[in-house]
């Protein structure tokens, strides 16, 4: 049975929307005794973003069939733009959109949302659930939006969030983790001491395992607005060990504009023989960093990274020993947030 999200109430007869389906009602606008029907199936697309009632009822009556049918499809394609994707060979097992209205919380029966003076890294930041730096666009969207505030110990607020959800690096699988993301378009000398980061943390590290012990991933970073972002791994002990921390093992690709761009993280397990295994970071499909096996040389530290349990964190972080401190010129406010669309696991079959 369809999980009914809505319906559209146009000037005569109501638009059905389903989750898990098809969109199978009709558009019937009677306009000169002609009737438009509209039942084309949405195929993959299981998560139509609907969270109201659309009422048009006087605005449709002056208006052609055209006109209407033209307003719906750019509702529909704007719905479907932040549906994740599918791709032949994987299962999506798992993803998280944001359809809700403006102003809300992301649903915190998948998502932790973390409050208080995470200082990690000498960082600024005091995190909120406040709608100043953790929100919901209202179309489709989260925004994490650091703040100046003179009333946080240390000038700034911003938002964070950890999933519930973890999941496990399949054996025999190739197992991936993206989300569709920008970061706003404030200029490069307004963002010195910023810090927008997608990254993943070993599920130990909430049981008292210490970093980088536990193992973290970062899919994508950016500091202080430069044209580059970083991914990259953390592992074994600080300072120094396998993974040279406090550098960890990092890569960089360009990054020259404030557009939407698909970050990923893949595990490949299909051997099993560890050192034969690898973990790759790419963005828009374009791979710029690749992990091995192999190249970790520790069967039980390559274990904390791509054959334990992991869990997603999506945050803006202010100051920090990398980024350094904000200052006089670092403005806070959505030019300077982190916009989220979707976060999505898959599987290979």
């Amino acid at each position: 049975m369809m999980d009914e999200l809505g319906i559209c109430r146009w000037s005569r007869v109501p638009i059905r929307v389903f989750r898990g389906g098809c969109l199978k009602e009709f558009l019937l606008i009677q306009e000169q005794t002609f009737a438009l029907q509209v039942g084309s199936l949405l195929g993959q697309h299981s998560s139509l973003l609907v969270t109201r009632f659309f009422e048009f009822r006087t605005l449709v009556s002056t208006m052609s069939y055209r006109q209407v049918f033209a307003i719906f499809i750019s509702f529909l394609a704007i719905a479907l733009a932040w549906e994740p994707p599918v791709y032949s060979g994987y299962s999506r097992v798992w993803a998280s959109t944001f359809e809700g209205k403006a102003d809300g919380l992301p649903p915190t029966s998948e998502w932790n949302l973390i409050t208080g003076d995470k200082n990690f890294n000498n960082e600024y930041q005091r995190y909120t659930k406040t709608k100043n730096n953790l929100r919901l666009s209202g179309q489709g969207t989260l925004q994490l939006i650091p703040r100046g505030d003179k009333t946080a110990p240390r000038g700034w607020t911003s938002g964070r969030v950890e999933s519930n959800y973890k999941f496990t690096p399949a054996a025999g699988k190739i197992t991936r983790v993206q989300s569709r993301l920008r970061l706003a378009g404030n200029a490069k000398e307004h963002k010195q001491g910023l810090w927008p980061a997608f990254w993943i943390l070993g599920n130990s590290n909430r049981h008292g395992t210490a970093w980088p012990a536990s193992g973290e991933l970062d899919i994508m970073e950016n500091i202080n607005g430069q044209t580059v972002a970083y991914g990259g791994m953390h592992c074994d002990k600080s300072p120094g060990g396998i993974c040279n921390e406090p550098s960890g093992i990092v890569a960089k690709t360009s990054l020259a504009d404030n557009k939407y761009h698909t970050w990923r993280v893949e595990f490949n397990r299909k051997s099993s023989n560890y050192k034969e295994q690898y973990i790759t970071w790419s963005m828009d499909g374009n791979q710029f960093n690749k992990i091995t096996g192999a190249q970790i040389g520790n069967a039980a530290v390559w274990k904390t990274v791509c054959q334990s349990d992991l869990f997603v964190i999506l945050n803006v972080a202010v100051g920090g020993y990398w980024p350094g401190n904000p200052n006089s010129q670092t403005w806070g406010g959505a030019g300077s947030m982190m916009e989220v669309a979707y976060v999505a696991h898959y599987v290979s079959n």
